[in-house]
């Protein structure tokens, strides 16, 4: 029988590695626009660094999943550490010095997100080899409320501690990642794919995990629709309630109110999961998720209650949540060790890539129509995917058949290296998840609401917030 996640050393080294790497990273996210908000006075500026963030992770995601099924895991873990480390010890000190040119800001945000597309999968193949099949939806929630609970944190603390001094929440990242990089040179598994990736730069090796993830139909069509539709949607719905019940920028009491509840539904969703066996009613919890926020979208085209809007936004991301984590862990199951990389930075790719046009979308739909409207057409559109996702032969089959055949995807599953100082390797199959930071290997950026499938539920890495 397998020791409980609390006494498994490594487990509980990456979770608190994920947690300093996603605290620094959340009071970094709302430092760096207040910083060049403050040395340049331009909000295009400002703006333009969670862009530059966000496009290099999506850049830069394929190939870190093909770099991960290359490389030793922990050892790629903790070049990208002391990377990450590099980076922002050069920003503090031009911060405390009195000057960071917008170059150096650039740079840092870059790199950050860069070292972050190659951390977050191989965080996730370090955690396969950690944790045993068994405990992995249970792991895999204690990752997502990890990260929940720096989102909710980090941004607070990173904007108290910029009023004091704008240095200061730089020299916090720098501590935090000094903190991360000790607590993965401590961990003893060492994880190795038998079969090794390519090239980094290949077509073949670029789209493998794409690849794996089409041929499976349960895998491709939620990724498709409850990924791509709903995180599109969900973030045009969320950034409409953030508009309008801030009064057009007026007031943002309203607004803020209903993206804090968005977070603390995502912390509950996470703290839940485990109790409700979430990977064993992955579909279930999918449909009613789709459901219920077509209900929030249509309540809020006719009730213009902020305290409304705040608590359906929390149900949903709440359900989501925990059907995020149950598909995260049969995607982990089905994922032939070698692949893991590139399977997670693929799946993390099609759920990430519509992200930035969700709030886009929403904010055309209020310069065009009335909030009502606007509210009533995000419905139509989270209703057609909600219809799919119920009615799908492959969503409706279930993730059991997906379980039972994870060698239809391509060349059969093969168990990794997998070794721990001084002790046998483990028995084929052992897997086990973002994140990350998390990886919430999330793109460095923005704090963002992720409604559907967050196959890297926690990608904290290096540098990224």
């Amino acid at each position: 029988m397998a020791e409980p996640l609390r006494s498994n050393r490594d487990f509980r080294l990456l979770w608190l590695s994920g947690l300093f790497a996603a605290l620094g990273g959340q009071m970094s996210a709302i430092a760096l626009p207040l910083l060049i908000l403050k040395e340049t006075g331009s909000a295009v500026q400002a703006g333009a660094v969670g862009t530059v963030a966000v496009c290099a992770v999506l850049i830069t995601m394929l190939p870190g999943g093909v770099m991960a099924d290359r490389v030793e895991r922990r050892r790629l873990m903790r070049l990208c550490d002391v990377g990450s480390l590099a980076a922002v010890t050069a920003l503090a000190l031009a911060v405390w010095n009195g000057h960071a040119p917008m170059a150096l800001v650039l740079l840092v945000a870059t790199s950050g997100a860069v070292l972050n597309s190659v951390y977050a999968p191989a965080a996730f193949g370090l955690m396969r080899a950690v944790v045993p099949p068994d405990q992995m939806s249970t792991a895999t929630a204690r990752l997502q409320a990890r990260t929940s609970t720096a989102r909710l944190v980090g941004p607070l603390v990173g904007g108290a501690l910029f009023g004091v001094h704008q240095a200061l929440p730089f020299t916090a990242q720098f501590l935090g990642l000094f903190l991360s990089t000790v607590c993965v040179a401590l961990v003893r598994t060492r994880s190795t794919a038998r079969t090794r990736a390519g090239s980094v730069f290949s077509r073949r090796e670029l789209t493998a995990g794409l690849s794996f993830l089409w041929q499976l139909p349960y895998l491709r069509t939620v990724l498709l629709v409850f990924g791509l539709g709903m995180n599109f949607s969900f973030g045009a719905l969320t950034f409409s309630a953030l508009a309008v019940f801030s009064d057009s920028g007026r007031s943002g009491l309203g607004g803020g109110f209903v993206i804090t509840c968005v977070s603390a539904g995502a912390l509950a969703g996470a703290l839940i999961a485990p109790r409700f066996a979430a990977e064993r009613h992955v579909r279930t919890l999918i449909v009613i998720t789709c459901w219920s926020c077509v209900g929030t979208a249509a309540v809020l085209a006719w009730l213009g209650s902020p305290l409304v809007a705040g608590l359906l936004c929390a149900l949903c991301m709440c359900l989501s949540t925990v059907a995020s984590i149950g598909f995260l862990s049969t995607l982990l199951v089905v994922t032939p060790e070698d692949r893991i990389g590139r399977v997670q930075s693929a799946a993390g790719f099609l759920s990430s890539i519509v992200q930035p046009f969700g709030p886009l979308g929403g904010g055309f739909l209020l310069a065009t129509l009335d909030s009502s409207a606007a509210f009533g057409v995000i419905g139509c559109v989270l209703a057609v995917s909600a219809a799919v996702v119920t009615l799908a032969p492959s969503v409706r089959a279930g993730a059991a058949a997906t379980r039972e055949k994870p060698e239809t995807a391509g060349t059969p599953e093969k168990a990794g290296t997998t070794e721990k100082a001084g002790t046998p390797e483990p028995p084929e199959g052992t897997a086990m998840p973002q994140t990350p930071e998390g990886p919430d290997p999330e793109p460095a950026g923005a704090v963002r609401p992720r409604p559907a499938t967050a196959p890297a539920p926690d990608a904290a890495g290096p540098g990224a917030p």
